[in-house]
């Protein structure tokens, strides 16, 4: 009994590329792919930003300097932090004028002019009077030089006292002007490190970028003839599946011993029973 064998075969030229195909994608994944070139990357701190970290650091207790010279000002002893006349006076010293004393000199040297002046007024009017040398002129000059001298000290005390208030107010301003830049100098820092840090923000996030776009490129690279082995894949698939071009092929194996003798054994068992009939 003959047995037929039929196969559905792709045309030659798909057949070769299907091998083709197998070829190719046997030896592309044999190679392992080096991961590492895609490992993420993270863009490092830019150099405004340790500049700001920097200052930031620094900055720590900048204010310190201007409270320590306003406590000064205001008379502050720094041993045991109390205030002090000995501190106020040291305080206010630098800001005596250094004319106060010449003023005060011309001042009283006027005023003694004019008692001198007064004085000699005082002798006429008794040599007028007849009573020059007497003792009413003496009680007249003695009373006269008492009222001078205390008018003399207290036209003094006022110019010093003015020169100290002076002095005080002067000393005052400074310790507000201490004091304002105790917050001052802290809040221009805060806003330059503040820029500082915005900036080198904006820097880092364009070299961050840089390395991610690397990275994608890098990936895109190492994935591109596994994407064009698949391109190259479809296509073959494409063309099996579609392409009319297919051929059958047949074939009739020879009958063996056996099968030959069976068939010979058939054939007069068939021709035996048309004779019996």
């Amino acid at each position: 009994m003959a047995i037929t064998e039929t196969r559905t075969l792709p045309a030659p030229f798909i057949e070769e590329l299907g091998k083709d195909y197998a070829k190719q994608i046997t030896a592309l994944t044999a190679q392992p792919i080096d991961v590492t070139q895609f490992a993420p990357q993270v863009a490092g701190q830019d150099v405004l930003q340790t500049k700001a970290a920097e200052l930031a650091q620094s900055g720590i207790g900048s204010f310190q300097p201007f409270i320590t010279e306003a406590q000064r000002l205001g008379g502050v002893d720094p041993s045991t932090g109390q205030v002090t006349a000995a501190g106020v006076t040291a305080a206010q010293q630098p800001f005596m004028s250094p004319y106060q004393q010449d003023v005060i000199d011309v001042t009283l040297s006027e005023f003694d002019r004019q008692r001198q002046i007064q004085e000699q007024a005082i002798r006429d009017q008794a040599v007028s009077a007849g009573a020059f040398g007497g003792g009413r002129e003496g009680v007249q000059l003695a009373e006269f030089g008492t009222g001078a001298a205390r008018e003399r000290a207290l036209l003094q005390a006022g110019l010093q006292q003015q020169g100290f208030q002076q002095a005080q107010q002067a000393a005052a301003r400074a310790q507000q002007q201490q004091l304002g830049l105790a917050t001052l100098v802290p809040g221009l820092q805060r806003e330059q490190i503040g820029t500082l840090g915005q900036v080198g923000s904006i820097q880092q996030a364009q070299e961050q970028a840089q390395l991610e776009a690397q990275t994608q490129a890098a990936r895109a690279q190492a994935m591109e003839p596994y994407e064009r082995l698949g391109f190259y894949g479809s296509g073959i698939t494409g063309l099996m599946g579609g392409y009319p071009a297919q051929y059958q092929f047949s074939s009739t194996p020879s009958a063996s011993p056996l099968q030959t003798a069976l068939g010979i054994g058939s054939t007069i068992a068939g021709l035996y029973g048309g004779l019996r009939k």
